[in-house]
């Protein structure tokens, strides 16, 4: 049964995507308190450095989505953020454990002081699974760009080596989980950090090896 309603919620996600002229990304919004909105120009900028860099038409319109809308199911990658609290209700937690069973890809990123709230929130989400660090040789450091050391480290943090970390459900990576590396502030415009180029260049091609892991999957290599 729960295979049926995966693959009935995997269809929905096709037809919403299809419906509109091009693919559409989304900023998560939760409850808790938390800055959701953190980082105002970072996925717009990274939607049009992918569409300039591969060709793509991906809507430039990167719209907040709730965590427990229906309105998730339009977007097939969908951006989590910010520095403080995070709570998912128990219906938010399952609207999201659907999503990401039925296809979608939920990108975390650390802005710092989020890790402590957004594990035992995923763990809501997938009870019986655990983050895991995610290899370097894995298709997702490999896809229109090479990042054979793993991720790019953006800010300081706490001092710490970037990690990618990934939930798996039935061997498909559902959510990347990039920690102590803040590619979204890589990704804002110069002004805001003022980020050398070097170092937004490189936070912008791993955005795009998301995007294209999240669309293609294994296919995008």
């Amino acid at each position: 049964m729960k295979h049926l309603i995966a693959l009935g919620l995997t269809f929905m996600l096709v037809l919403n995507a299809e419906a509109q002229s091009s693919f559409k990304v989304a900023v998560m919004k939760y409850k808790g308190g938390g800055d959701y909105y953190a980082n105002p120009t970072s996925v717009p900028n990274l939607v049009k450095f992918f569409n300039e860099e591969t060709g793509s038409d991906i809507s430039e319109d990167v719209p907040f989505v709730d965590v427990g809308s229906v309105g998730i199911f339009d977007y097939p990658f969908v951006h989590l953020t910010g520095h403080g609290n995070v709570v998912f209700t128990a219906s938010d937690a399952e609207n999201l454990r659907n999503y990401l069973m039925a296809g979608g890809f939920l990108h975390i990123d650390d802005n710092f002081g989020l890790d402590p709230f957004i594990r035992p929130e995923m763990k809501k989400v997938f009870p019986e699974l655990e983050f895991i660090e995610v290899p370097f040789s894995h298709p997702i450091y490999h896809q229109a760009f090479d990042f054979n050391e793993g991720l790019p480290k953006v800010h300081e943090h706490d001092g710490l080596p970037p990690q990618g970390f990934g939930l798996f459900w039935e061997g498909r990576m559902v959510c990347f989980y990039s920690y102590e590396s803040d590619l979204g502030d890589g990704w804002e415009d110069y002004s805001v950090h003022k980020d050398s180029d070097e170092t937004r260049l490189k936070a912008l091609r791993m955005g795009v090896n998301l995007l294209q892991y999240a669309f293609l999957g294994e296919e995008g290599m």
